[in-house]
């Protein structure tokens, strides 16, 4: 039985596009948000944060020349982009759905309040995060394990396009094994690129779990609810064990 009566989706903007691809993909955003409505019908509270690197990676904009803090701005508002095109697919499966964007912008979304949010789940209804932390130099990741601890997430669920992590990079070692569970010390001392330093610091000062699973996998995020064993599981009370 899945543990978890509030979840946090971590989506990244690379998602909703073919690999290799700018700009959006709507099946791919239809099958994310039939995803989220199965889990909803669990009775289970979600909210989501996607990232914008489908739209602009800031990183990369700033390597180009564009100053740093401009880029992540631009970042930012490609994760609006992608919040309503989720929002818009959600809605059109009959789920309520709000966005709540760190950047104020009124005839689109909600500014982001933390108690207006909290109620929406507690509303049942689907919460999606925008616009990052509001803040350059932070990534989407980051804005997970806040929006997380600060909404009572007791997950977040990491969405890739791989089936967990691993000891080493699989497209480029064949014999890399794939960890089932990892201690957040690990995933740190190891730098396995799980999520940024700072989001797995938080999350391990505030004991949250991260799943890592791939989305695109039939079915996975249904069986995740459904407590069968997907990906890999990072957390505090767990030892290193491989597949």
């Amino acid at each position: 039985m899945f543990p978890y009566s509030r979840i946090l989706l971590k989506l990244s903007g690379e998602s909703f596009t073919n690999k290799g691809e700018f700009g959006i993909n709507f099946s791919l955003v239809k099958n994310i948000a039939e995803q989220i409505k199965m889990v909803h019908k669990q009775g289970i509270n979600i909210a989501v944060v996607i990232g914008g690197g489908n739209i602009i990676r800031g990183n990369l904009a700033a390597e180009s020349g564009v100053d740093r803090a401009t880029a992540d701005y631009m970042g930012m508002l490609g994760t609006v982009i992608n919040a309503l095109a989720l929002q818009d697919a959600c809605e059109k499966l009959g789920l309520i759905t709000r966005v709540q964007t760190a950047i104020e912008m009124r005839a689109i979304a909600e500014s982001y309040v933390r108690r207006k949010a909290i109620r929406h789940l507690e509303k049942n209804r689907v919460v999606i995060f925008a616009a990052g932390t509001g803040n350059p130099f932070f990534t989407t990741d980051t804005t997970a394990a806040l929006r997380a601890i600060e909404v009572g997430c007791q997950v977040i669920l990491k969405a890739t396009k791989v089936d967990g992590v691993y000891d080493s990079d699989p497209k480029k070692n064949s014999n890399a094994k794939r960890y089932i569970t990892l201690p957040y010390k690990e995933a740190l001392q190891k730098e396995l690129k799980v999520m940024d330093a700072t989001a797995l610091a938080l999350c391990m000062e505030n004991n949250i779990p991260i799943i890592v699973f791939d989305i695109f996998k039939e079915g996975n995020l249904k069986k995740l609810v459904e407590g069968k064993k997907i990906g890999t599981l990072i957390s505090h009370d767990v030892g290193v064990e491989y597949e």
